[in-house]
């Protein structure tokens, strides 16, 4: 089952590095929503902290095409 708290806590607090690295980026930005599926797919596969789910979404996001979306 998926922490709710760890996995919205994660998202928050990798968005919120994300949108303050990278110019342009939109808050409602589509990237938001597949880094959140792509986080919840690592909770259900196992259990996570917070700084892991982090670091692993922070590499995801790093991974995407700018288009993607």
């Amino acid at each position: 089952m998926v922490d709710t708290v760890t996995l919205q806590t994660a998202v928050e607090t990798i968005w919120s590095i994300f949108c303050r690295t990278h110019d342009g980026v939109d808050v409602a930005d589509g990237r938001r929503g597949l880094l959140e599926r792509h986080l919840q797919g690592r909770c259900e596969a196992r259990e996570e902290d917070v700084d892991e789910l982090a670091s692993f979404g922070l590499a995801y996001l790093a991974r995407l095409p700018k288009g993607e979306c």
